[in-house]
């Protein structure tokens, strides 16, 4: 059996080590734009920030591949994939077949219609090359960062360069911060600590222009005013990298549509990660690549697992501040809610409830309650149940 993987994220890596656990003799190829093995994305941050080195974002060695007879093909771009023949081809020429495939292309990052974005000294940050550059050009002085968008990825980004020495400002065109994760009244409180920190804020704004001559100098704001900087970041979301399958003549809606095998609408061809929508859902974040990646390999090696949908959950820590958003976090308090704020400690927490069952969560401050609540929130507590646990709900 030939396997082949487009992608050697988190998504098809775990599913490279899953159909190896099933098929120790199958031929399993995986292929990579990259010039690196699998790293961690998530890491990228602490790279960023000088805490680790280059080094420790890689998660998996040159010896893995080799002693699980996986062939690792770097710098190697997907241009065409003939589904009747069950070929990819490469934009080297090259022709690859498969038994089964796995289309993990991930995403691309989602640059807003700005005026003269193109400009140099603006980035977006989705692999270690987009890292590599930023550094440098951070290092060669340009340290007055304007950051696009004011989402986890965003905040995370700005605090790490913070750390590095600059200064962070954030445009954000939500009128309140992590939109997914946090409600209003939780957002006004972490703005206020963050700011405390030394983040400034244009919140419920739109970017309209990079401003300068060859380099940025600023950024002017759909509003008229005007923002001076020599670095921005856009941090506006990612999109699927769907063109592989979409020329290829796969069903596609945001995402290449798969079924709970895992499956797409072409035959033998599997697909997960970021580019993957299952259930008229696009996760993009880690936990559910890799789930997907799981069950992609062990059903392309003749498993019969099903993938259930991934519980939405965010963790950020920025500038020393700890918070977890999980489930349904209902920011207009449409169900029934309980809360905790405490503006001098900087704490806030939400439960939300639904047909008296938990459905979601935001712990602002203080973890100490994060396990308990996850499994209440698998497991669809009552509210009754949940408030044994936890002392600060009000009836």
């Amino acid at each position: 059996m030939d396997y082949l993987i487009i992608g050697n994220g988190v998504a098809g890596t775990t599913a490279a080590e899953r159909i190896r656990d099933k098929d120790p003799s199958g031929r399993i190829v995986i292929v990579t734009e990259e010039p690196y093995p699998f790293y961690s994305r998530i890491m990228l941050i602490n790279y960023l920030a000088g805490e680790i080195e280059e080094d420790a974002l890689y998660l998996k060695s040159d010896s893995w591949y080799k002693d699980n007879s996986i062939e690792l093909l770097l710098n190697s771009r997907a241009e065409r994939l003939d589904t009747v023949s069950k070929h990819v081809i490469l934009s080297t020429g090259e022709r690859l077949g498969y038994d089964r495939l796995l289309v993990s292309t991930g995403g691309k990052s989602l640059v807003p219609p700005i005026k003269n974005a193109g400009k140099e000294g603006v980035f977006t940050i989705r692999g270690l090359d987009d890292a590599r550059m930023v550094l440098k050009y951070v290092e060669q002085g340009n340290k007055n960062l304007i950051l696009i968008g004011g989402g986890v990825l965003g905040l995370e980004v700005g605090n790490a360069l913070r750390k590095r020495g600059c200064t962070v400002t954030v445009v954000e065109v939500f009128p309140r911060l992590l939109p997914r994760q946090m409600d209003p009244q939780g957002a006004e409180l972490l703005q206020k600590q963050m700011e405390g920190r030394g983040f400034r804020f244009y919140l419920g704004v739109k970017s309209k222009e990079v401003i300068g001559r060859k380099a940025v100098d600023g950024l002017l704001l759909e509003d008229g005013r005007k923002i001076e900087g020599d670095i921005i970041i856009v941090s506006a979301g990612i999109r699927p990298d769907i063109e592989l399958a979409r020329n290829a003549g796969l069903k596609i809606n945001e995402g290449v549509v798969v079924d709970n095998w895992m499956k797409t609408s072409g035959n033998d061809i599997y697909a997960a990660g970021d580019v993957a929508e299952h259930n008229g859902r696009l996760y993009g974040i880690w936990p559910a690549a890799e789930q997907q990646g799981q069950v992609a390999g062990i059903n392309m090696s003749g498993g019969g697992v099903i993938y259930k949908g991934t519980t939405p959950s965010n963790i950020l820590k920025v500038a020393g501040i700890d918070l977890m958003a999980s489930g349904d976090i209902d920011p207009e308090d449409k169900n029934e809610v309980c809360r905790f704020r405490d503006e001098e400690r900087f704490l806030y927490k939400k439960l939300v409830f639904q047909d008296g069952r938990l459905i979601g969560f935001i712990l602002y401050g203080d973890l100490s309650e994060r396990a308990f609540l996850m499994k209440a929130l698998k497991e669809g507590w009552n509210k009754e149940q949940v408030k044994k646990e936890i002392e600060w709900i009000l009836n």
